[in-house]
C-alpha cells in the first residue's frame, strides 16, 4: 500500500513518515467499500472502513491502482512471469496476494520497508490465515524463514531496510536470492519524495547498474510549485513530515531527468488526468 519509508527508524521524522502508510491504506479501504475495485486483502490490514472520502480521492486511488497495476501486469505477460519485482517502501501493499489469486506471480517477489513497518505486516500475515495460506501455497520447500523483520518463502521476501543504505540494501536483497540476471521490475510509490535528491538518485542508480533487463515504475507528486502542491507540502510539515526531494518533484520532465541522469536509457511521464483517460474506458464509465 504504497508506503514511503527511506528513513531510519532511530531518525525522529519516521513516525510522521511511516503514518503515510496508514493514510494511503485507509484510502484504499474506504474506495475498495464502494466498489472502485476489488481488494479482498485490506480487510486484514484495515479493520474499519473509516470516515466517508471525498469522490476526488476515491477516484485518485482507483487511477493510482488500476495504473500501476496495468503497467506491473503487462511486464509479468511480456516476460511471461520469469522475472522478479521488487516493491520498495512496500507498507500494507497486497499486490503479492492479487497476482497469485489471478495466477500472475513473478518468480519472486520482494517487498522492502522499515523494519517496524515490516514487523506490523508479518504480525498481521502469521495471524490472518487469508494472508498466510497463499505464500504457504506456492511455498516448495521447507525452507520458510519468518524472522520478527524478514519473511521469506520460495517466492515472497518481505524484509526491513534502510532504502539509502545502498550496499546494506543489495546486501540483504541477494542474501534472500535476488538475482540480478532476472527482468526485475521496481516499484516504489510515493517513497522518493521523502529522500533527498541525492539519497534517491543513488537509488534509482543502483538499479540501473544492477539489473540487465529492468523497468522502474514509480508514482509520485509533480506541479509541487502550484497552490494545490503548496498546500500538500504546508500539510505534511504541520505533521512534521518533510518532502526532502521535493526539488526533483517540480514537473514531469525533472522526474525523467532524475533516471536519463542516474543510468536509464528510457524515460516516460504522464500526469494522473492522462492515465485517468487511458485506462479501460468501460470501468472508468462504471
Amino acid at each position: 500500500m504504497a508506503a514511503r519509508h527511506p528513513f531510519t527508524d532511530t531518525d525522529t521524522a519516521d513516525e510522521a513518515v511511516r503514518a503515510t502508510c496508514d493514510d494511503a491504506t485507509i484510502c484504499k479501504r474506504f474506495a475498495t467499500s464502494k466498489g472502485y475495485w476489488k481488494d479482498s486483502c485490506l480487510q486484514y490490514f484495515v479493520r474499519n472502513v473509516g470516515e466517508r472520502k471525498a469522490p476526488e480521492i476515491n477516484r485518485g486511488y482507483y487511477a493510482r491502482v488500476k495504473g500501476v497495476n496495468l503497467l506491473l501486469d503487462a511486464f509479468l505477460e511480456k516476460t511471461e512471469g520469469h522475472c522478479q519485482v521488487i516493491n520498495l517502501g512496500a507498507g500494507l501493499d497486497t499486490t503479492f496476494w492479487r497476482l497469485k489469486d489471478e495466477n500472475l506471480l513473478p518468480r519472486k517477489f520482494f517487498e522492502v520497508d522499515f523494519p517496524t513497518v515490516v514487523a506490523r505486516k508479518i504480525h498481521s500475515i502469521k495471524t490472518k490465515p487469508p494472508l498466510s495460506k497463499p505464500i504457504i501455497d506456492v511455498h516448495s520447500t521447507d525452507s520458510l524463514l519468518l524472522e520478527s523483520h524478514v519473511l521469506d518463502s520460495d517466492r515472497y521476501c518481505i524484509l526491513g531496510a534502510d532504502l539509502r543504505d545502498i550496499s546494506s540494501l543489495d546486501e540483504k536483497l541477494k542474501k534472500f536470492q535476488l538475482n540480478p540476471e532476472l527482468p526485475t521490475l521496481l516499484l516504489s510509490e510515493c517513497v522518493l519524495v521523502y529522500m533527498t535528491p541525492s539519497q534517491s538518485s543513488n537509488l534509482v542508480h543502483w538499479a540501473a547498474e544492477t539489473f540487465h533487463t529492468a523497468m522502474f515504475i514509480n508514482y509520485e507528486q509533480v506541479n509541487m510549485s502550484d497552490r494545490f502542491g503548496q498546500v500538500m507540502i504546508e500539510n505534511l510539515q504541520r505533521r512534521q513530515c518533510t518532502l526532502g526531494g521535493v526539488e526533483l518533484c517540480q514537473s514531469l520532465d525533472s522526474q525523467k531527468e532524475r533516471f536519463l541522469k542516474t543510468g536509464w536509457e528510457h524515460a516516460n511521464a504522464l500526469d494522473m488526468m492522462t492515465v485517468y483517460g487511458v485506462l479501460p474506458q468501460d470501468d472508468v464509465a462504471r
